[in-house]
């Protein structure tokens, strides 16, 4: 069983049926999926795809979970910069590529920054826009961590974009999440841009 974004349950199908459903679609781009350059790409395609979604059987909650309290009283920004971003586009199944920035401010408590990358990872690697996922990665951040602040910002290729469709391959796609002190004080938001800028 599969819980998709609207909460609603859906049965995986078996890996045999996941199988016959690639075979289909060589069969529809005009090739032979019995010929021999392609004969085991169904199984290479499903494999691919356990690394590509993995994130739809992780909670980032978890790794978010064990934090630290024995910071000497640290409360200023904390800032995790160009995470490698690996996601793929609900819309049409094709690679986003990017960088994301994430910051807290943390309130007497701080986790450990891999964790962050690892929240980044979770909800990159599921079916996606990017605009959701940036909202994502600060949620769980502000549900878990409960900091003063969180601030995130992703700058993606989308290929749906730049190999297919206007074809406009240097664009990228820049989305903002900012939550508590970044939204509500102008300076350490600029603060958070200057640091992510540089």
């Amino acid at each position: 069983m599969v819980q998709n974004k609207t909460d609603e349950i859906c049965t995986k199908p078996s890996r045999e049926e996941a199988i016959k459903a690639v075979k289909t679609l060589i069969a529809w781009t005009g090739d032979n999926p019995n010929r021999e350059g392609v004969i085991d790409t169904p199984k290479r395609v499903l494999n691919a795809y356990d690394e590509f979604f993995e994130g739809y059987d992780k909670s980032p909650d978890e790794y978010l979970s064990r934090t630290f309290e024995e910071v000497e009283g640290y409360d200023e920004i904390v800032v995790v910069k160009n995470v490698r971003l690996e996601s793929h586009c609900e819309h049409h199944m094709v690679p986003i590529i990017g960088k994301a920035h994430v910051a807290y401010i943390p309130d007497k408590r701080v986790v450990g920054i891999s964790k962050l990358a690892r929240v980044v990872d979770i909800y990159g690697r599921r079916l996606q826009t990017q605009e959701t996922l940036t909202a994502q990665i600060a949620d769980s951040i502000h549900r878990v961590l409960k900091p003063k602040g969180v601030a995130v910002v992703v700058d993606a290729a989308h290929q749906c974009m730049t190999t297919r469709g206007v074809r406009k391959v240097e664009t990228s796609t820049v989305t903002c999440r900012l939550m508590g002190l970044f939204k509500e004080d102008q300076a350490m938001e600029n603060r958070f841009f200057k640091l992510v800028s540089n």
